[in-house]
This record gives structure tokens, sequence and C-alpha cells, in this order.
């Protein structure tokens, strides 16, 4: 197998440490505090915002005036009322009385120009401070957005603590890899997987999948899945990937053998453990079968490094968690034997946190879940990153 990626490493972003005099000065700071309120308005996991608050803490002593920014949800360029920031600032003053006041603009996605990286819309984002910060991890991705790329390229960039971590932590795991590799990945749509599931190919040992995604590829393998969830535009590619996977030295590619299906989705739905030939009907694919469970258990045993991202079926029900239960289970175990374990996602974590699975048994454990699989695949910096590397000329 090839090297786990092609970047040039280690990665040298500027920190925070060596910005100027901030004194006075405005500094803009793009945050993930992309977080969910429950119907009370209550926040229902405040992680994010506590990852942020020592680089914002940092700033604020040296005498900065903080302007904060973050996307919060999907309300494709429209004021959704239940997505603005206000709450979200009111929890961060509770964390932190250090931070004093700050300024925290509203949610960067309201406007259509964020997701577009309009030229209007970072040039009125950036006319808000006279240096930039990226604390957003978990917001880096292969595309440009105007409040992680734009504006970072009008003034001058640096990188906070945490997001400097992540990225000092996964290029480390890309610059040399304990074998063999596994990927673990599940996920709805496979447009945002095949790049990934194309460079790990070339650098990973094994793949697994689960679940929408494995559906795809279920399909693509000739069998019925029944009303299950997945893209009949996109079997042709899960085949070529198939295809791909068959040549000597390209990862392998594992799919379910077995599901556990049911007719409807609830606490009380009949279920039932089938081979992928038995699937009929109105039967749906809600998690992966007993068969794959053990094989997918038995490879995790038998990794150097894992990389998990993504619950194997519909983990929201006690009913459909078992697989992702025994996944978690393995991963741990094989961490505790010395494989090297990295977690990430939104639904992972969620999974840990709805069924008190603990976090601290995983080598890493990342805040981003797209941002960290796109940075251990992609072949260059991510284009965030690019304004904060430290060959990068700084101009105040």
């Amino acid at each position: 197998m090839g090297e786990l990626s092609t970047m040039v490493l280690p990665m040298k972003l500027r920190s925070i440490d060596e910005m100027p005099e901030l004194k006075g000065k405005r500094v803009l700071v793009r945050v993930d505090h992309n977080v969910e309120f429950d119907q009370d308005g209550k926040l229902k996991d405040d992680r994010k915002l506590k990852l942020s608050i020592p680089t914002l803490e940092a700033l604020a002593s040296r005498g900065a005036e903080l302007v904060l920014m973050t996307h919060v949800g999907r309300p494709k360029g429209k004021v959704v009322e239940n997505l603005r920031t206000a709450p979200i600032a009111e929890h961060l003053r509770t964390l932190s009385k250090k931070l004093g006041n700050f300024t925290y603009l509203e949610n960067v996605r309201f406007d259509t120009g964020e997701e577009g990286n309009d030229p209007s819309t970072i040039k009125e984002l950036a006319s808000h401070g006279e240096f930039f910060v990226n604390e957003a991890f978990p917001s880096l991705h292969m595309y440009e957005e105007a409040s992680t790329c734009g504006v970072a390229r009008l003034l001058p960039s640096y990188a906070g603590y945490h997001l400097i971590e992540e990225t000092n932590m996964l290029s480390a795991l890309i610059e040399d890899p304990r074998r063999p590799v596994l990927l673990l990945m599940s996920g709805a749509k496979m447009e945002t997987k095949i790049p990934v599931i194309r460079r790990f190919l070339e650098v990973a040992d094994t793949i697994l999948l689960g679940g929408a995604i494995a559906n795809t590829f279920i399909a693509a393998r000739g069998f019925d899945v029944g009303t299950s969830k997945y893209e009949e535009d996109a079997m042709d590619l899960a085949q070529e990937l198939m295809l791909e996977a068959d040549k000597v030295e390209k990862a392998d590619i594992h799919i379910p053998r077995d599901a556990v299906l049911a007719s409807e989705v609830s606490e009380e739905a009949t279920k039932i453990d089938l081979p992928l030939e038995d699937i009929v009907g109105d039967m749906m694919i809600l998690d992966i079968g007993t068969v794959t469970v053990k094989r997918y258990c038995d490879e995790i045993a038998k990794a150097g490094t894992i990389i998990w991202n993504g619950p194997m079926g519909l983990y929201e029900y006690n009913r459909f968690s078992h697989g992702t239960k025994r996944i978690a289970e393995a991963i741990a175990e094989a961490t505790k034997k010395g494989a090297y374990s990295v977690i990430g996602g939104g639904d992972t974590l969620d999974f840990h946190a709805r069924y008190d699975y603990p976090i601290d048994c995983y080598s890493f454990v990342s805040s981003g879940g797209g941002a960290m699989i796109e940075f251990l695949s992609a072949e260059k910096p991510l284009p965030a990153l690019v304004p904060m590397l430290m060959e990068k000329e700084v101009t105040a």
C-alpha cells in the first residue's frame, strides 16, 4: 500500500501565540459552534464550545476585541429562527467569565454567499476584524467557504490551539501509520464518500462499509435491498470501486453479508437477521447482521491503525444499535492491545453519548467527521489551511 498521504509533513501552521500586539485590536474568530438545542431551548451538547475556549481566553487575555462567527445547521441562505447564534453566545458566557465582552455575528449560512464563497460576503465578514483566527476544524473541507477560506486570504491569518492539535495529531497518523490501516465508514451520500474511498483504496489495507452507502454497494452487487435507503444512480460507481479493490496492492472493500431488517422504523418493530440473498419486499436494512459483526470485529482485531467515521446502522433506535455497539467495543479492545484508533463525526460521538459509551478508550477523538476524513485523504492541504501555513507571508 502507498503512504497515507503525499502532503508535505509536518504541516506548520501559524499559531495565535505568534500574533503581534493585540490590545484594542479586533480579532475575527471562526469557531465551529454548530450545536443543537432541544425543544425547551436547552443546548444538547456544549463540547464544541468548550474546545474553543482556550483559544478565545488566550486572545481575550491579550486585550483583543473578539468577534466570533459560526454556521449553525443548514438554513440554505434563509433566516431560520431556531438557528440563530444568540443562544450560543449566551451559553458561551456561562462557560467562561474570562472572555469579557465579545461580539457574536449571526449564523453565516443565513447568507447565500457563505457557501458560494462570494466576494461581497467575504469582504463584509472581513470588515469585522483586523486579524483572523481559525478555530473551526470540523468546518474544514475540500471546497471553499467565505468564513473559512475567503476571509483568511484578506486578513492576517492564524490557527487556534485546537485546530493545531487536530492537524498535528492527524498529520502524525498520516506520516507513519501502524499497519494494517483500516477505515470503517458509513454515511448517507455516496457523493461525499467516493473521493475518500478512492483515496483509501490506495493507502489503506481494509475498508469496512456500513449505513446507506453500504446499501448502495449491496445493490451494486445485485442484491435486493427492499425499501432500504440507497442511491440507484451511484451503483455504477460502487461497482467501479469494487473492481478497483480487486486489484493487487489495493485495499479490500468489505460490505455486509447479512443485515438486521424490519418493515417499520420503531422500537417496537419486529426485526429479523437475514443473509443478503433473502431480502425481499418492504424490508429495510437498519443494521449490520451478526455474521457481518463478527467479520468486521475480526478485521478490527488485526488492524494497527483504525479510523472510524459513522455508525453502522440506525443507531438512534436502540433496536438497531447492536452492530455499532459491538464495533465500538471491538475498537476499544483493539486499542487496549496496541492499535492506534481515531474516531470522529457527529453521529459517531452522538452514539457514544446516547448509550453512555466512553470515548477516552480511543487514541484520539476528532471534533470533525467529514473534516477528519477529508484531511486524511487529501493529497494537498485543505484550502482553509493554506493561508495559515508558516511559509505564507503575513502582512498586517
